[in-house]
């Protein structure tokens, strides 16, 4: 069995802001498998089941973003699910509006929901799938203002095009039964080298 555990708020005043973009993933994937109607509650998390073919627990967290843990630990520890086989979704402010990052552990980077998780998991050891919705424009802007901000304009359709291909990612990460080498090789987006860099500023300057 593997869980997907799409982060945001409960609420409407949250909905498709920037905080709750796992929560846009996992709407995403719940339309794409016929479960929009599907949702029950349990265990402090909105949740629908699939099988693809295993068994897999989609869950939407209501225990608001910072306490996240409150509700994958209980799941994971109830059906005896390996961290490895937990993926959670998340928003991450220190990249670049719907650049999309996987990694298999590491710490929680500040993000508060990734800390309760670690903290209910008892361990760093599990993926993220995490999906850039940048920096503040303006430093004097709060944080918390910044993320609890719907996206607009273009970065409306960006962001709904970074949905569908972290959906993509995590279809591809249930096909390979949880093996992220090809997954990461293939979504996470690819730095420009300095040389090209390089290249393209003095092809500016001449």
């Amino acid at each position: 069995m593997k869980i997907i555990a799409g982060l945001g708020n409960i609420g409407k005043e949250y909905d498709k802001t920037r905080h709750n973009i796992g929560f846009m993933v996992a709407d995403e994937l719940a339309r794409r498998w016929n479960l929009e109607g599907s949702w029950r509650t349990d265990r402090n998390a909105l949740f629908v089941e699939y099988r693809a073919p295993e068994k897999v627990f989609l869950l939407k967290p209501t225990t608001y973003m910072n306490l996240s843990g409150n509700a994958v630990g209980p799941w994971a520890h109830f059906y005896n699910i390996a961290p490895e086989d937990v993926a959670v979704v998340h928003d991450d402010m220190d990249l670049p509006l719907g650049t999309i990052r996987i990694r298999k552990n590491g710490s929680s980077g500040g993000h508060n929901g990734i800390k309760s998780i670690i903290s209910n998991l008892g361990t760093d050891a599990f993926p993220r799938f995490r999906l850039g919705i940048g920096h503040p424009v303006h430093e004097q802007q709060a944080v918390i203002s910044h993320v609890l901000q719907p996206f607009a304009g273009d970065d409306k359709q960006l962001i709904e095009d970074a949905v569908k291909k972290m959906a993509d990612a995590l279809e591809l990460w249930l096909k390979e039964d949880g093996d992220l080498s090809k997954v990461m090789q293939q979504f996470n987006t690819k730095k420009k080298s300095k040389t090209a860099t390089c290249t393209l500023q003095k092809s500016v300057i001449l």
